[in-house]
């Protein structure tokens, strides 16, 4: 059972976070007191690893790094994060950063020396297609790959072998000094193939149990989940059902995204979330925001690995406006949210819960997926372990709804595992419920 199986993640954009400056103007600051703080809140959330980043020396937003081996002046410095991570595992947390391996910034060393010594340069087979023969808006009088279009971000020539030693020295810096325990890939679908798998032959002699999850937008995820390259990917196909499918009240395309990833995947434990960093908020997406309750109980009790972004479990707002995705990853601070902690009936209170039963029940991490009911507004499926299951159901239309479903395991013993005191009834071997409008419960069905 390796840690990464049973993990509840909270994710962390710290730039923003931190309210630090949007571009790096060098000076130095130390925001790791704040972090420090977050770390707390993250383990009263019930959760088990903590993905943060961009944490490494970048220009702007993180994403054009220019030196992998040192932790962002405008958060604080290597011993700063060495003792932050030590006091994330010493509350049992892991600790997850990003590996931008695809693309550097252009004040990136070996780039400022293409620019100064052109042809000359000894750095240029580390950039891919440098072309002296044309330009840029940068006027640099030469062109090169970038990544999306984007001439700020120089992608990196992976099967540079100088390109390949720079960057698995600085993963073997964030092994030993910092003693991190795995790596969320950038852009890990246009990442080389080979630099992926070399890279977990090298993390598998650093550390076992190393955590690999690539950013993965398209396509078929099981290409990239094996035991040679990642052990996850993003499963931004069921991000997209999550809030549609209670757009459109139709729980068809959430039932349908799951069971083909189910067949694709077999198995393997895609990174579940409901927002991050690059999307708009939860609660900016859905056209009623009540769903959002409903959607914490898909995303921890459908197989997958749940993550929490920063600041969603109390419903805050965002989306980009001109393409700002700052507003997307905004400074908060956890007074502001003192009531809702308060409240046993909020948002955030909900979501320590589901923390609590990821850990306390193996069927939401291990038990097989069972479909018990779908309408357009109902849904209901089980997570089934020796011969005891955890069974979700959930309501999201505006009227109150009668369910009926096929207890999936013998039974006399039904347990209201989020304690909503709706009411519910085995008879028969089936199972009766009536659930509010747009609510939802999580039962635990058990024989005694």
């Amino acid at each position: 059972m390796a840690w990464y199986e049973t993990a509840v993640f909270y994710h962390v954009y710290p730039l923003g976070l931190c309210g630090c400056p949007h571009e790096n103007d060098g000076q130095n600051q130390d925001c790791f007191d704040q972090l420090f703080v977050w770390a707390n809140h993250m383990k009263n959330m019930n959760c088990t690893a903590i993905y943060i980043g961009p944490l490494f020396q970048s220009g702007s937003h993180g994403y054009d790094t220019t030196d992998y081996y040192q932790v962002d002046c405008r958060l604080g410095n290597n011993e700063r994060m060495k003792q932050w991570v030590a006091h994330c595992h010493n509350m049992g947390m892991r600790v997850v950063v990003d590996g931008v391996f695809n693309h550097v910034g252009r004040d990136f060393f070996a780039f400022r020396d293409l620019k100064e010594n052109r042809e000359q340069s000894r750095y240029r087979d580390w950039f891919c297609n440098v072309n002296f023969q044309s330009n840029n808006e940068y006027n640099d009088g030469f062109s090169y790959d970038n990544w999306g279009g984007y001439n700020l971000l120089v992608k990196l020539n992976l099967r540079n072998p100088e390109v390949k030693e720079y960057l698995f020295g600085a993963v073997s810096l964030w092994i030993h000094e910092f003693e991190i325990d795995g790596i969320r890939l950038d852009s890990a679908n246009v990442l080389d193939w080979d630099f992926m798998k070399e890279l977990r032959s090298r993390c598998d002699q650093m550390k076992s149990e190393f955590w690999l999850m690539g950013e993965v937008i398209h396509g078929d995820y099981s290409r990239y989940i094996n035991p040679s390259m990642l052990d996850s990917v993003t499963n931004y196909e069921l991000h997209k059902g999550l809030y549609s499918g209670h757009n459109d009240h139709n729980y068809f395309e959430i039932a349908h995204s799951v069971r083909r990833l189910n067949d694709l995947c077999r198995g393997m434990r895609l990174y579940t979330f409901s927002d991050n960093h690059d999307v708009p908020r939860l609660a900016s997406k859905l056209n009623n925001r009540v769903h959002q309750p409903l959607i914490a109980m898909l995303v921890y009790t459908l197989p997958g690995i749940p993550s929490i972004y920063y600041g969603s479990e109390y419903g805050i707002e965002g989306k980009q406006e001109n393409g700002d995705d700052w507003l997307l990853r905004p400074a908060l601070d956890l007074s502001d949210f003192s009531e809702q902690e308060k409240d046993t009936k909020s948002l955030v209170s909900l979501y320590k819960k589901l923390g609590q039963l990821k850990k306390e029940y193996l069927q939401l991490s291990y038990g097989s997926y069972q479909e018990l009911l779908l309408t357009n507004r109902q849904f209901g499926f089980a997570r089934i372990l020796d011969n005891r299951a955890i069974i979700t159901l959930l309501n999201n239309d505006d009227a109150p709804a009668h369910l009926e479903v096929n207890c999936p395991v013998a039974t006399n013993k039904i347990v209201d595992l989020l304690e909503k005191g709706f009411t519910s009834n085995l008879s028969e071997g089936k199972l009766r419920v009536d659930l509010p409008a747009n609510e939802g419960m999580i039962l635990g069905v058990f024989a005694d």
